[in-house]
């Protein structure tokens, strides 16, 4: 099976990973944490993407 994301899906998945990538960083986790979802968003584009927004770090609310 050979999944192959181009076009205008490829860009939203990009800006939806970087945008991810960012929201990672300036999560209250550990760094050890952030480091590891980071490389799963990298590995793993679409279903990285998915399983962090459904189990990744959440931003703090004060």
């Amino acid at each position: 099976m050979d999944i192959e994301v181009g076009g205008i899906s490829g860009l939203i998945l990009l800006v939806l990973d970087v945008w991810a990538i960012v929201k990672v960083t300036q999560s209250s986790a550990s760094t050890g944490n952030k480091v590891l979802w980071i490389v799963i968003i990298l590995i793993l584009p679409l279903v990285g993407l998915i399983l962090w927004f459904f189990l990744g770090p959440r931003e703090r609310i004060t």
